[in-house]
């Protein structure tokens, strides 16, 4: 399958109802959702057939500093499989924990998702994958296929002083399964991610890199607004659309 668009419904802020509807609307026919609990489940398969819509990724849990967590991200997998969705989104963070056991236990889920035909992606976060270097030394030494990184392009500002989206994807890119789409003003720590296109993100080049690599994952919109601002459902919905229409002028989205 070649690379597609997504969204997260989270995009949509409290207005996350109204994104099942809207987003065929704009293009898009993929979404990022959490994991829904089993009482949800067939709710959410209705909402999708409803809007023509698929899972593109899914947000699971994966926490390491439990002994549980591999069979927690064998159960989350399963559920990958019935919605015919492969890659399961998570944010880890190692914290306290012995590394050696994380990386371990990483690579025990791994093997789980490896069963399943599912990648477990890593958020562009701290303290695994705070940036490309991090990111590319925990791929060295979890060592497994099914365990890759989800790249944020702007949370690689948000959590680092004086780096560029594209050199940092650079050392992450053999490892990357799935693409957060963000932008910013590249604002150390500030909470300000504008409509795609009208911040620092250089979208077309990583593209391109991700394209040139034979990458076939989601490139999945994540618009998380900006601090102190609030947007009515109308105002949300534009966003949205900006943002796909961003995708649609640089030929990611048809």
């Amino acid at each position: 399958m070649p690379h597609y668009v997504s969204c997260r419904t989270a995009s949509y802020g409290k207005y996350a109802d109204q994104a099942w509807a809207h987003l065929p609307t704009v293009g898009i026919r993929y979404v990022e959702i959490p994991v829904p609990p089993a009482d949800q489940i067939e709710k959410t398969r209705k909402l999708l057939a409803d809007n023509g819509l698929s899972v593109g990724s899914f947000q699971g849990t994966c926490e390491v500093g439990e002994d549980i967590v591999v069979s927690a991200i064998a159960s989350q997998c399963d559920l990958c499989k019935e919605f015919g969705c492969n890659r399961l989104f998570v944010s880890v963070k190692a914290g306290e924990n012995d590394r050696n056991v994380v990386y371990d236990r990483l690579r025990a889920a791994g093997d789980e998702a490896a069963k399943r035909g599912v990648f477990v992606m890593l958020e562009t976060h701290p303290d695994l994958v705070t940036n490309g270097q991090v990111g590319a030394e925990t791929m060295a030494a979890v060592n497994h296929p099914n365990v890759r990184v989800n790249f944020d392009t702007a949370n690689v500002y948000y959590y680092n002083e004086g780096v560029d989206a594209v050199a940092e994807i650079k050392k992450v890119l053999p490892f990357v399964e799935g693409v957060h789409l963000k932008d910013t003003d590249g604002g150390f720590k500030k909470h300000y991610f504008p409509t795609l296109g009208t911040g620092v993100v250089d979208y077309p080049t990583i593209i391109k890199l991700l394209t040139d690599r034979g990458y076939d994952g989601p490139f999945t919109m994540e618009l998380e607004g900006m601090a102190g601002v609030e947007m009515t459902a109308e105002q949300q919905k534009q966003y949205v659309a900006d943002s796909a229409a961003y995708l649609k002028k640089i030929g990611l989205l048809t």
